[in-house]
């Protein structure tokens, strides 16, 4: 029995008005996700209000005050128990800073297997270089690279005009939307039960080995790095992701001898699908960006260092954002 009730109004009230705070927040922004400390809080006002409740149910002269508690209490408890999903503004910032890399995260492992297969096949590309030089013709995807790397270096460092003048939108928009393409064919081929998304990842790894040794036999590994390293520290994860979401494809479909259907499976999978291939093309966004307005210009213009600095400087932060990036909430969500 409350033995002073003016005296527990005063002290409980400021613990119901931050309630009604914290539901009217909710109620306002459907969105808003509590952290750690806040849904503990939010917790302890609740069972204290539902204590509350029952203390001042004794008390047939106060009517207004239970009916306020009741209504609080109720509030709170539809609020925890809500088990539809709330309509909400999809905001972007929010999304790519926490959705996307937490979802990478949660599904590493296919990540750490895009790198092996490109990985093995970058050894491949080069060493096929090494053995025939003139491998280059087959391997090489694009005609600029067919040639000497020495004589492209010194065309590039004596040029005289800006080859891209006027053309840098539209050469970026080009990198974008072929990066792109190719991006999603490799999550795409997932469906083939991981079989293309390995032979995609493997080939883009042989051209890169290829590349990479021919440069560096030709003596300009300083050049080579200065033109990949400020977009290719972005692009080249980026199509890792896609590989990462083509085997996060194939395993739904595998289901290697879960209990779950097939269309369980990828219910189950389809959120983080989704965040990842998107993840993956505003980086590549970036990456195109960066290539066209940067990677094209080298020294005089340019200098190496400065530019290899620039990529390194991109490869910490993307790292840094990919592995803590969301980290505070994952305690709240699987």
């Amino acid at each position: 029995m409350i033995i002073d009730l003016a005296k527990f109004l005063s002290q409980e009230r400021a613990h119901w008005t931050e309630l009604e705070r914290a539901l009217d927040q909710l109620e306002r922004d459907p969105a808003h996700r509590m952290d750690l400390p806040e849904m503990l809080r939010f917790h302890e006002l609740y069972e204290r209000a539902s204590a509350d409740l029952a203390r001042i149910d004794t008390f047939a002269s106060e009517p207004e005050i239970r009916r306020y508690l009741e209504a609080l209490v109720a509030r709170c408890y539809a609020e925890i128990h809500e088990s539809r999903e709330k309509g909400s503004r999809f905001n972007p910032w929010r999304w790519f800073t926490q959705v996307f890399p937490r979802a990478f995260r949660r599904r590493i492992g296919g990540f750490w297997l895009s790198v092996a297969i490109t990985l093995a096949g970058s050894i491949f590309g080069g060493v096929a270089i090494h053995l025939d030089p003139e491998a280059r013709d087959v391997i090489m995807p694009f005609p600029g690279l067919k040639g000497s790397p020495a004589e492209r270096v010194r065309k590039e460092e004596a040029a005289k005009r800006d080859r891209l003048a006027g053309y840098k939108s539209t050469f970026a928009a080009e990198l974008m939307t072929h990066n792109t393409q190719v991006a999603i064919f490799t999550m795409a081929l997932g469906l083939t039960w991981g079989a293309g998304t390995t032979i995609s990842l493997f080939y883009n790894g042989v051209i890169l080995g290829a590349v990479a040794v021919d440069y560096i036999y030709a003596g300009q590994s300083e050049f080579l790095m200065g033109w990949l390293l400020p977009h290719g520290v972005v692009e080249i994860p980026s199509i890792l992701l896609a590989g990462q979401a083509g085997f996060l494809l194939a395993g739904a479909l595998i289901g290697w001898g879960g209990r779950k259907n097939r269309r369980e499976r990828l219910r189950e999978i389809s959120p983080d699908l989704v965040a990842i291939i998107l993840g993956a093309g505003v980086l590549l966004i970036w990456a195109g960006i960066v290539e066209s307005f940067f990677s094209q210009y080298h020294q005089p213009l340019i200098t190496y260092s400065f530019k290899i600095a620039f990529g390194v400087t991109e490869l910490m932060a993307l790292t840094l954002f990919l592995a803590r990036s969301g980290s505070a909430g994952e305690r709240l969500r699987p």
